[in-house]
C-alpha cells in the first residue's frame, strides 16, 4: 500500500516527460523551421485575375496577392524575392495545402466558416465588396442619386443566379442586364447601354486606376467579404508567424510596403497607423 504513491507519482512523471516531448516534437516539425531550412516560401495562387495575382507583360506574376506573398518572405528571409509561386485554380486551393503542396494558399480567399474547417485562415488582409463602376461624365454621382432614379438606371452585371438579387440590395428599383463575361459588362458601360456596372470593388478602383479620367465610382459599397491568406491546420507557430508578418505590414515597420501596394493596385492612399495605444484594442 505504501508504493502506490510512489508508483503513481512515476507514472506521473512519465506522462508529463511524455507530453513534453511531443511538444518538443511538434515544434520541431513546425512549417516555419522546414521553411527556413529550405531556403524559400511556396505559395500557391492564381494567374489570371487582375489586381490580385495576374501575369504582366513580362510574364511573370505580379498583384496585390503576389505582393503580400512577398513580404511574407521577406519577413522569413530577409528578401522578398525568395519565393516560389505554385499557379493552382480556385479549387486547388485547399487540396494544396492539405497536401502540403504549398506552405500558404494566397489567392483572394474569401472566408467562410465552413472552409475555416479545413485550414487555418491568417489574419484578413482586404476587406472586398460590390462596388460600381460609372462612366466618369455619368449624371450620378452618389448611390442615393442611382436609388432615386428608380427604375430608369440600368445596371450591368456578370451572370449569376443572385446577380440581380445583388444588385437590388443596393438599388432595389434599377434594371438588371447580366452578361456572361466581364469584358461584355464594361462594354456595356462604355457604350451608354447600361448606366453603371455592379462588380468586386477592387476590380473598379483597379480599372480606376488602369484609365484615368475615364471612370468614376460612389463611394457606397455593400456586400462585404473578407480576404485572408490559408495554412494547413494544425501548426500553431508557422500561424502565428504569417499573422505577425501581416499585422506589422498593416501596422507596423512594413507598413510602407503595404500602403505602396496598396496603392498601386487600388489607388486608395492609405492613412498611417495611429501612434500611441494600439487600435486593436481600442
Amino acid at each position: 500500500m505504501h508504493r502506490r504513491p510512489s508508483l503513481f507519482k512515476a507514472c506521473v512523471f512519465v506522462l508529463a516527460a511524455s507530453s513534453a516531448v511531443m511538444a518538443a516534437a511538434q515544434a520541431a516539425d513546425s512549417k516555419l523551421d522546414s521553411v527556413l531550412a529550405r531556403g524559400k516560401l511556396i505559395v500557391g495562387t492564381g494567374s489570371t485575375n487582375a489586381p490580385w495575382h495576374f501575369q504582366g507583360a513580362d510574364g511573370k506574376l505580379q498583384g496585390f496577392d503576389i505582393d503580400i506573398a512577398r513580404m511574407v518572405a521577406k519577413g522569413l528571409f530577409n528578401d522578398p524575392s525568395k519565393v516560389e509561386f505554385v499557379v493552382q485554380s480556385s479549387d486547388a486551393r485547399i487540396p494544396n495545402l492539405l497536401t502540403d503542396k504549398v506552405d500558404m494558399s494566397c489567392q483572394f480567399i474569401t472566408v467562410t466558416a465552413s472552409r475555416a474547417q479545413q485550414v487555418a485562415f491568417t489574419l484578413p488582409y482586404y476587406r472586398e465588396g460590390v462596388g460600381l463602376l460609372l462612366p466618369a461624365n455619368s449624371k450620378y454621382k452618389e448611390i442615393e442619386d442611382l436609388q432615386a432614379a428608380g427604375d430608369s438606371v440600368t445596371v450591368a452585371v456578370l451572370q449569376n443566379v443572385y446577380a440581380e438579387e445583388l444588385v437590388h440590395q443596393a438599388l432595389p428599383k434599377a434594371k438588371v442586364d447580366q452578361y456572361d463575361s466581364v469584358d461584355l459588362m464594361y462594354q456595356a458601360v462604355n457604350s451608354g447601354r447600361a448606366d453603371a456596372a455592379a462588380t468586386d470593388q477592387s476590380s473598379v478602383k483597379y480599372l480606376m486606376v488602369q484609365n484615368p479620367g475615364r471612370y468614376r465610382s460612389p463611394t457606397y459599397a455593400w456586400s462585404p467579404q473578407t480576404y485572408a491568406c490559408a495554412v494547413k491546420r494544425g501548426d500553431q507557430d508557422w500561424l502565428n508567424f504569417v499573422n505577425t508578418t501581416l499585422h506589422e505590414a498593416m501596422t507596423g515597420v512594413e507598413f510602407p510596403t503595404y500602403a505602396a501596394s496598396f496603392k498601386q493596385w487600388f489607388g486608395v492612399d492609405l492613412p498611417s497607423p495611429a501612434i500611441g495605444f494600439p487600435v486593436e484594442f481600442k
